[in-house]
């Protein structure tokens, strides 16, 4: 699973310290997951089921899981578990405050194991946005529709734990902010991506020009051209890699997962990748033999030490919430 490091504008927890964090993410998924496993293997799930709302905050009351995911560690088994892209674990346990410390519930009866797998990735996807938009004093207001972005959810869920993801970050460059597009920190290397996506099967017609065409159908529009994104975040990163003396090299990828993508000329270092060879493209950036890396970790604080921040303090945050439910 892919981790969010970065969130537009939102305080995150990486930024406040990402040498430790990543472990930890990986620490309690890998923990809770066994121990999840374990109780759904021995059939001793409570029936009755907790409801849970489609939102970031997390209740106040304890999950039927809380007293379970607080016994001693249980030892892995020798079946089958998530691949943790050989991250050393480190098994401290600092003090958290209980809502940010992932508590999986029971939201329906899981039938098989992949239901319950899918049902643990759900809800640690929403555990990752929490991380990505809070911090133990502060906390930032957000967009209900991450929690919808298909995008996002399938990077966070299918790549691997050492993959570290800025997602449409805002860099303060020269005290003025600017809004890159995607970028994903590899062990070996780091992927900027353009989404150029509109209607299914949307034709998108490039050109060395400042803007494209879409088709759509028999319409036509001219759309500005992804090349000019991701050229700029491509030397944006060279400037502060080279400051910053970070050796590792850029991937640049426009992308269109439901659309077209046609392009006559020949455009340096630059995929295009469309809906003919998304599943094949996304298979391949899945595979990752390398295990995190110190130059990974050198590339994106650089980033993280560039970003604008926009949060709340919690103690304000938490008035102006109990004041808007009374």
């Amino acid at each position: 699973m892919a981790q969010l490091v970065k969130l537009q504008d939102y305080v995150s927890r990486y930024e406040k310290d990402l040498k430790r964090y990543p472990t930890q993410f990986v620490r309690l998924k890998r923990q809770q997951w066994e121990r999840t496993k374990e109780e759904f293997e021995k059939g001793s799930f409570n029936t009755t089921w907790t409801e849970t709302e489609e939102k970031i905050e997390e209740p106040e009351k304890k999950s039927i899981f809380s007293k379970l995911f607080h016994r001693k560690k249980v030892e892995n088994s020798d079946e089958e578990t998530w691949e943790t892209s050989e991250i050393d674990i480190v098994d401290s346990t600092p003090d958290e405050p209980t809502p940010l410390f992932f508590e999986p519930k029971i939201v329906y009866e899981p039938q098989t194991k992949e239901d319950l797998k899918r049902m643990y990735l759900d809800q640690l996807f929403h555990f990752q946005l929490k991380w990505a938009s809070s911090t133990l004093r502060e906390k930032s207001y957000v967009d209900p529709k991450f929690m919808r972005d298909t995008l996002l959810r399938s990077f966070m869920q299918n790549l691997p734990d050492n993959y570290l993801l800025f997602y449409y970050p805002i860099l303060k460059l020269k005290k003025a902010p600017i809004e890159l597009d995607i970028m994903l920190v590899l062990p070996t290397e780091i992927v900027c991506i353009v989404m150029l996506e509109a209607q299914n099967l949307d034709a998108f017609i490039g050109s060395s020009d400042r803007f494209w065409l879409r088709k759509s159908g028999k319409e036509e529009k001219k759309v500005l051209s992804p090349l000019i994104n991701i050229n700029r975040m491509e030397s944006i990163l060279l400037q502060v890699f080279q400051k910053e003396e970070i050796d590792l090299p850029i991937r640049k990828v426009i992308l269109s997962r439901n659309g077209y993508i046609d392009y006559p000329g020949s455009s340096y270092n630059v995929q295009f990748i469309d809906s003919r060879t998304y599943e094949e493209w996304f298979s391949s950036l899945k595979s990752s033999p390398s295990p995190m890396k110190h130059m990974q970790f050198k590339a994106a604080q650089a980033i993280l030490n560039l970003v604008q921040t926009t949060s709340y303090s919690r103690s304000s945050w938490d008035v102006d919430s109990e004041e808007k439910d009374d």
